[in-house]
């Protein structure tokens, strides 16, 4: 049954298993479709794969007749904030902390519903959100948090007044750092704190803020934040968790510092050059680039500070995605989408914006088995064991039925409530407009 047929959707009857019947599969890597396949779901994992028919227990198999419509892995957005998308920036720091988890709880059911399994937040205090997600109290995308960002005196992620000033080391913690949205640390030794106190709280990566920043008032683009001694810090205490450091970095000096200090994974690097690019390349880190629409760049008012740092921002994205495809670099693709549900509504439109420089499998591929492959550096401290991003035997049950074909019309991701028939996560049906039958 189709919402655009005007029917009410009807969900599945689950039992211990789920079987699709009759889908071509995009598997998250190839750029062709399968043949006609059945796909049987058992607990949380895909147990089997096979053109032939797969016969299971009838009492205890849901079945879902795909009607030879696609079969895809759940999105995963590499570059989400799930604490920012609804306050307000004024409302993020000095706002109630109740009513902003609260916020965040309500805002987390609609990724899942826009076909986002799986997010990786870079950076807010996101551990209580993803505990009641994973308890089954939220209904939520998996979240693989970072915690606070990690930053230096006037770097990006100081949302601190001048009147905040002097610092005094080891006093009282600034309300900012008081949530849990960012952390100051001037000293190789306070960095090695704030990363261990991420990870004892849950982080499955460590994120950094290596050079200047739009959104921070005090933070110029072209500044170098952290020292190497510093960054190193961060990387030694990250691996040994067994897990990584992502640094946001936009210049090459900055991008250059985090490669030498051992950093794993750059986000934006909107203003890299050609030898910083080739040296991201030479070095295998990953790249996590985000399409960003104009229209936060518009959301920053003219005339002030942040306008004009998204002004020098903005041209440098389309010159970063062309250096990533000239040294086919390791790339993850995000969204940074702050302060505003509407444009977090358009969550598949900007990844759909990549076919401006790739083809829509490249893109699909980059949003799901690139992405799954990223968020396996987390090792040990990966809250969600197994492969995600992929449809293959063995690997985690989050799967969309499209319809329609999205290699053809990558389009169809920027409408998931008509477009998304089915959408499990986990193994469990959380959207489902096609009737069950028993098997």
């Amino acid at each position: 049954m189709s919402l655009a047929a005007g029917l009410p959707p009807v969900q599945a009857q689950q039992g211990a298993a789920v079987l699709f019947q009759n889908v071509r599969i995009f598997d998250g890597r190839s750029d062709k479709l399968s043949a006609s396949s059945n796909v049987l779901i058992r607990d949380k994992n895909i147990e089997k794969i096979s053109p032939a028919a797969i016969t299971a227990d009838a009492t205890q198999t849901a079945v879902i007749d795909g009607g030879g419509r696609v079969l895809m892995p759940g999105l995963i957005d590499m570059h989400w904030h799930a604490m920012l998308v609804r306050p307000t920036p004024a409302g993020a720091i000095a706002g109630d902390v109740g009513y902003n988890n609260l916020l965040a709880a309500a805002e987390a059911t609609d990724p899942l519903m826009r076909g986002f399994t799986t997010v990786r937040d870079v950076g807010g205090p996101s551990f209580g959100l993803k505990q009641a997600i994973d308890e089954g109290f939220v209904t939520g995308p998996r979240i693989y948090p970072s915690g606070a960002m990690i930053t230096v005196t006037s770097g990006h992620g100081d949302f601190r007044q001048r009147s905040d000033l002097p610092r005094t080391i080891g006093g009282m913690l600034t309300r900012m750092e008081q949530i849990g949205g960012s952390m100051v640390a001037d000293s190789p030794d306070e960095v090695r704190v704030r990363v261990r106190e991420q990870l004892m709280q849950g982080a499955s990566q460590i994120k950094l803020t290596a050079g200047g920043g739009v959104s921070s008032p005090f933070s110029p683009i072209d500044a170098v934040t952290f020292t190497e001694p510093e960054l190193r810090a961060a990387v030694e205490a990250a691996e040994n968790w067994g897990t990584y450091v992502v640094a946001h970095a936009f210049t090459p000096a900055a991008i250059q510092r985090a490669i030498a200090a051992g950093v794993k994974c750059i986000e934006h690097g909107f203003l890299m050059d050609d030898a910083t690019a080739k040296l991201i390349a030479e070095k295998g880190v990953w790249l996590s680039l985000q399409p960003l629409p104009d229209e936060l760049r518009q959301g920053f008012p003219e005339g002030s500070v942040e306008r004009a740092k998204a002004d020098e921002v903005w041209p440098g994205i389309g010159g970063a995605y062309e250096f990533a495809k000239k040294y086919k670099l390791k790339t993850a693709w995000g969204t940074d989408v702050l302060f505003s549900r509407a444009l977090a509504q358009r969550q598949g439109a900007i990844l759909a914006s990549l076919v401006r420089w790739y083809t829509p499998a490249e893109a699909l591929a980059m949003a799901t088995g690139m992405n799954g492959e990223l968020l396996a550096l987390s090792g040990k401290r990966n809250p969600y064991p197994g492969k995600l991003g992929v449809v293959e035997e063995g690997a985690l049950a989050d799967l969309l039925l499209v319809d329609g074909n999205p290699i053809d019309n990558i389009n169809l991701i920027e409408d998931p409530a008509k477009n998304f028939l089915v959408i499990m996560k986990d193994g469990k049906i959380h959207k489902n407009l096609i009737a069950g039958k028993p098997n």
